[in-house]
């Protein structure tokens, strides 16, 4: 795992715990439940489509940012890790 997904997940995982500072956005996902996760995962999901067809390569970035920490969240809220992805990855590259 990247240094970068590394610091990102352990801070998600710490906003789950109930030790986020106030006004956590990653905390308030956590509160509306998976539902709301998968909604927003949903939303940058059609931001990247949007930007990859005619915003330019910046906005791609930006929008495939927020796609990761939002897949990242969920990830976290069903208990389950980003190596589980790159495990995946590893074994359909064989």
């Amino acid at each position: 795992m990247s240094q970068v997904i590394d610091s990102l997940f352990a801070t998600i995982e710490s906003r789950k715990g109930g030790n986020a500072p106030a006004g956590s956005y990653t905390a308030s996902l956590f509160a509306a439940g998976e539902n709301e996760i998968l909604k927003k995962i949903g939303e940058e999901a059609v931001e990247v489509l949007i930007a990859a067809k005619g915003e330019g390569d910046e906005r791609v970035i930006y929008e495939m940012a927020d796609l990761i920490y939002h897949s990242l969240v969920l990830l976290s809220a069903r208990g389950l890790q980003w190596s589980d992805v790159e495990a995946e990855l590893a074994r359909r590259a064989r």
